[in-house]
């Protein structure tokens, strides 16, 4: 995420962060939240609240939006292709 591997992110409850999956590096990496670190690699679930995904990762106009509902909890993003691929999010 910007040039950092797997960094943690510190979000805010009530605000909309998207992330932009439009480069060619996304190919084949969609982004999604789960509870569990490492989400379904870590026989945890997708988690869904606020959460928005358009398009193909790595084409033009592809991106993960989620909006941060009151009280989340602390999520974690990952690749749901390849185990590893993630890092904390912080709300």
């Amino acid at each position: 995420i910007d040039g950092s591997r797997a960094p943690t992110l510190n979000f805010t409850e009530g605000q909309t962060y998207r992330f932009d999956q439009s480069d060619s590096t996304n190919n084949n990496h969609p982004l999604r939240f789960s509870i569990t670190s490492n989400g379904t690699h870590a026989g945890g679930v997708e988690y869904t609240t606020g959460v928005t995904t358009n398009g193909v990762p790595g084409q033009s106009g592809a991106y993960t939006q989620i909006e941060v509902a009151s009280g989340a909890p602390t999520l974690y993003y990952y690749c749901t292709n390849h185990s590893g691929m993630g890092g904390q999010i912080n709300t």
